[in-house]
């Protein structure tokens, strides 16, 4: 089960999937219904294509409206606190660094804000579990496939 978190900043852009959710809902679903309907009244469903192709993108519609409903529905926005200064939490920029030199800076955000962006992982990640709570200094183990991996916290920062 996915943590659903999102920063203040990730729920402004989710304007975009309201706005998806509402043309499905009160347009494209309402076009494809009528199609559907026309068809049906053309008589022998099993050879009418335009009755199965609509009716199969009427359940399409009807799944991403279920997903884009519930998912909205359930995400809890984050919102910065002061108390979170110079540890890692939610919303945390972060910058650390391994014992080859490899330096990494992300933000720790929830799931639904990862996507194009590579700067950004999610809390849900064994690499963002292992980095809450450290401060500036510390060392965080995360557990890979190929063994632990260790990362010296460098710097934490938030918007």
């Amino acid at each position: 089960m996915k943590t659903r978190l999102i920063t203040r900043e990730g729920f402004n852009k989710l304007k975009k999937l309201k706005a998806e959710l509402d043309y499905l809902w009160h347009e494209e679903r309402l076009e494809v219904t009528k199609k559907v309907t026309w068809a049906s009244s053309l008589g022998d469903r099993s050879e009418n294509a335009d009755y199965q192709y609509n009716k199969k993108r009427l359940r399409e519609i009807d799944r991403r409206v279920c997903y884009l409903t519930k998912s909205l529905e359930e995400l809890r926005i984050f919102d910065y606190s002061p108390q979170q200064d110079g540890k890692v939490f939610f919303g945390a920029w972060v910058e650390v660094e391994n014992d080859a030199g490899e330096i990494k800076r992300f933000r720790i955000v929830g799931y639904d804000e990862i996507f194009g962006r590579k700067d950004y992982i999610s809390i849900d990640v064994p690499m963002a579990r292992a980095l809450l709570k450290k401060e500036v200094g510390d060392v965080a183990t995360e557990q890979t496939p190929s063994g632990p991996a260790i990362w010296y916290v460098n710097e934490i920062s938030y918007p």
